[in-house]
């Protein structure tokens, strides 16, 4: 299901042929999470994750998410894409590395101490990041759901799932976008 975002001004528009920045994408999740029609039309399941997705700027990915209490989306990574996401309602807490990992050739790898970040994203808070950046986004909360909003350009290529046992992440999976649209 595909859903009108927020009209964009040309002002918060990319420039005609040019692709949209985190700047852009951070301002456009910011907008789309304040229409609180939107926010409030996405239906929730208290089983699992619902989401639709949204028209993004400049030929960008988007989507409204809904989260569960519990529910998370495991060590992933969004490839060549930058991104940003907003928590519209409720709490998310993002883990995250603060290391560059090699983008091919590998399956296991050791990670050093000290590359762990964590940030709680309550509603109204967003966050921008880079080309493959890992991380887990979690709503820790037992009894609310929360609701975000996402952008990512250029549109998802693939996302690679992780698995992590203390330091060590292991590549388990590439999803490409027929997967999950």
């Amino acid at each position: 299901m595909s859903v009108p975002s927020p009209s964009l001004s040309s002002s918060a528009s990319p420039a005609a042929g040019s692709a949209p920045t985190q700047a852009d994408l951070l301002d456009f999740v910011r907008r789309t999470a304040a229409d609180a029609e939107l926010i409030a039309s996405l239906p929730l399941d208290p089983e699992g994750r619902t989401w639709v997705r949204l028209k993004g700027p400049g030929g960008s990915e988007a989507w409204l998410i809904g989260w569960p209490p519990g529910a998370g989306t495991g060590w992933h990574d969004h490839a060549d894409s930058v991104g940003a996401f907003l928590t519209a309602s409720g709490e998310l807490t993002e883990y995250s590395l603060a290391a560059r990992l090699p983008t091919d050739g590998w399956k296991t790898l050791e990670l050093t101490e000290g590359v762990d970040r964590v940030r709680r994203l309550p509603a109204g808070q967003s966050r921008a990041f880079g080309r493959h950046h890992v991380h887990e986004v979690l709503n820790e909360s037992r009894e609310r759901h929360a609701i975000s909003v996402h952008a990512y350009y250029p549109p998802l290529p693939q996302i690679r799932r992780y698995s992590r046992t203390g330091q060590v992440l292991r590549l388990e999976q590439v999803e490409r976008p027929e997967d999950w649209q």
